[in-house]
This record gives C-alpha cells, sequence and structure tokens, in this order.
C-alpha cells in the first residue's frame, strides 16, 4: 500500500426533503448572488426547478442563470458562465443536475477566478489558484462528480476532451436526494450504472500490494450495484433502489476506494478520445470500451481478473484455468451490462475504423498512459479493433 492523505471537504446531504431543510442554509455563508447552472430542462418538467427558485426567492437571493449545459459539457458553455460570473459579481454557484452540470460548474468556479482562458486550467498550462464556492443538488446517480474535485471537459471546435481537478473544486456541500432521481429515463440510469461501475473497475485495478480492504470494498460496491440495477431498470420508480444507486455513485468516487493506491483510468482516457470525435455518450463507451481493456490485460491481471469473476461474478474456478475464469467473468460483465440495456459495440453508435487512427493519437497526446500497465498508440488501436 502506497502511504496517502485523505481529505474530502465536501459536506454530503442524503436523503428525502434535504432540499426543503438544508438548500438555504448551506448556501448562505457564501453570499446572496447566486448562479444556478442546469442541463437541458429536465429540471423544469420534473418541477425541481419551481422548488429550487421557491426556496431560493425565501432566502432572498439574487439568481442569474446558465441553462443548457451538455451531457459532455463543453467549453464554450463554461465560458458563457464565466462571463455571468464576472458582470454579475456572482458569489456563489448552484449546480442542480447531474456529473456533467457539476462538472461544468467546476469548470466555471475555477474560471471565474482565472483572467486567461479556462481551457488553460483544463489542459493545465496554468494552475488552479482559487475557484468560487459551490453547491451541488445530485439529480443523477452516476459519475460521483458530487463529491470529487474532478471535471471533464470537451472543446468541440479542437475535439479535445479532458479530465483535471483542483483541490479548489470540491463542493461545499452536496444534496442528494433520491426522489429527484425518480424521473429519470432508463437510458440515463444505464449509463449512470455502467459509469459508477466503472469507476470501481479503475481503482481496482492497481499494481500496489497488502491492499486487501481496498479490493473488498471495491467489490463490495460492485456487488451493491449488481444486485440492485436489474430490479431498478425494470421498475424505475422504485425509489429504495433508487437510494441504493444513488448512494453506491458517490462513494465509487468520493476518494475513499483509492487510499492508497493507484488506480488505472486508461479506459477512460481512450473514451474521452471516442467521444471528443464522435460525441457520444462517456458511458455508453465505456461499456463498450472496458471489457476489452480487461481482455487486453488478461495476463498482466491475472490475479485481479480471477477474483472479479469469483468473487463478484460468482463464476465457479473448479476446473478451469485462471485465463478461462478471467474471460468468463469479463463475459459476465459484458452479459450484465447488454441485460440492463447498455451498448456492446462502436457499431451500436455507427461508429465504424475510419478514425480509430485518429482517436489512437487523441488519447496518446501526453504519452503513454494508464497505471496498472502502459499503453502505447498501438495497444490503443487494438482495443479500439477489438470494439468494433
Amino acid at each position: 500500500m502506497e502511504r496517502f492523505i485523505y481529505e474530502n471537504p465536501t459536506r454530503l446531504i442524503f436523503g428525502q426533503g434535504m432540499v426543503k431543510d438544508q438548500l438555504v442554509k448551506q448556501l448562505k455563508p457564501y453570499g446572496k448572488k447566486v448562479l444556478l447552472v442546469y442541463g437541458g430542462g429536465s429540471i423544469k418538467k420534473n418541477g425541481l426547478y419551481d422548488e429550487v427558485m421557491t426556496y431560493l426567492k425565501e432566502g432572498e437571493f439574487s439568481v442569474s442563470e446558465l441553462a443548457g449545459v451538455e451531457p459532455n459539457p463543453r467549453l464554450t458553455t463554461v465560458h458563457k458562465g464565466v462571463d455571468i460570473c464576472k458582470k454579475e459579481n456572482i458569489d456563489v454557484l448552484l449546480a442542480v443536475g447531474g456529473g456533467s452540470v457539476i462538472d461544468c460548474t467546476k469548470a466555471i468556479a475555477a474560471g471565474a477566478k482565472y483572467d486567461g482562458d479556462a481551457w488553460d486550467l483544463v489542459t493545465k498550462k496554468a494552475p488552479v489558484e482559487g475557484a468560487l464556492p459551490f453547491g451541488t443538488i445530485l439529480t443523477l446517480a452516476a459519475t460521483g462528480s458530487e463529491m470529487n474535485s474532478g471535471s471533464v471537459i470537451t472543446n468541440w471546435e479542437t475535439h479535445e476532451k479532458y479530465g483535471w481537478g483542483s483541490p479548489f473544486t470540491f463542493p461545499k456541500f452536496s444534496i442528494l436526494d433520491p426522489h429527484n432521481t425518480l424521473t429519470v429515463p432508463k437510458n440515463h440510469t444505464v449509463y449512470g450504472i455502467v459509469d459508477m461501475m466503472s469507476h470501481v473497475f479503475e481503482q481496482y485495478f492497481h499494481k500496489q500490494d497488502n491492499t486487501p480492504l481496498q479490493e473488498y470494498l471495491c467489490e463490495a460496491v460492485l456487488k451493491t450495484v449488481i444486485e440492485a440495477a436489474p430490479a431498478l431498470v425494470e421498475n424505475l420508480d422504485e425509489y429504495k433502489k433508487r437510494e441504493t444507486i444513488l448512494y453506491s455513485g458517490t462513494i465509487a468516487l468520493n476518494g475513499m476506494l483509492q487510499m492508497g493506491v493507484r488506480g488505472d483510468w486508461a479506459s477512460h482516457n481512450i473514451e474521452h478520445a471516442v467521444s471528443a470525435v464522435y460525441d457520444i455518450p462517456h458511458a455508453g463507451g465505456l461499456a463498450i470500451i472496458f471489457p476489452q481493456w480487461m481482455r487486453h490485460h488478461k495476463k498482466q491481471g491475472e490475479r485481479k481478473l480471477v477474483n472479479l469473476a469469483v468473487r463478484v461474478w460468482g463464476v465457479d474456478p473448479k476446473g478451469k484455468s485462471n485465463e478461462q475464469i478471467a474471460e468468463e467473468g469479463i463475459q459476465r460483465l459484458e452479459q450484465f451490462w447488454t441485460s440492463i440495456g447498455a451498448p456492446s459495440k462502436l457499431r451500436d453508435y455507427d461508429i465504424d475504423d475510419q478514425q480509430i487512427d485518429s482517436i489512437a493519437d487523441k488519447a496518446m497526446v501526453n504519452g503513454p498512459f494508464g497505471n496498472f500497465n502502459k499503453l502505447e498508440k498501438a495497444d490503443v488501436v487494438e482495443i479500439l479493433q477489438a470494439c468494433l
């Protein structure tokens, strides 16, 4: 196990009715001028927008709005938010939505404290030296962005998509009411399940030894999601399953699972390159890429893949080689994701082999990557070809 320091400054506020009970109280210490950030309008359809605006009015906040954050949040939208913050002297931001809205809000909060282009912060050309405070009201169980400092932003003009983060971009508070996820449609529910499982996999595959607790914690989150997901997908308004999945998504990426280890994140890097070119759903890309990444690493990841197969998927190891056990576990993963409605091939998004070389180049922009096992361009191409 590696040495580590763990700190998570985000106040997690979980449970039904917490928006009403806590929103004004949590915002008040940060000022009166609020920028409300949200996506395509689902919060207006389900009534959450009106509810939030009522509480903000009761709290005597002055509210500016930025609507229309994209599923893969774009730099142009970040620029709009930064301009509003500077023009209106915004004190605090409030992200109401899923991970994309929160990711965009993080970039706006940091960009508002920077004199140059926020893209400099995303590409690490300039350090993040501050950010406006912000809180979140989560409406989609998926990314874990509500309790971490990470963000992913797309520059559509240059077809680049990068993850970034800073100690300044942790939410001050995040309110998670499972009731606000009841209207999430099936496809986005499935994408959220794939995303949180992928986050766990990225932290599960590491090279550090003597990490039994970290591995068991990862396996516990995976087993919890696997148990709850099919019932939720069949009955989308099942509150208790929504509650379980919502909490699982937060635990999957709030830093708890990676204490003392260095996760891999190569599959995410490849997917970012794919969706920078084709703008497909992030989790849809992960559902296609991750099993092929696992196959690519069957030799190097034998122990982890065997444990995953036996302890999570219930594969019977009797009379089988480690490679056979690992392959059966990968197949169980593919079958599970397909059974709940996730894609399995790039052709599901009408993607062929025409841009594979370009995608691989984008993935390699910072050189070989992956902490579990370094990937060169030839490895990325091989993985992408297997995804076709």
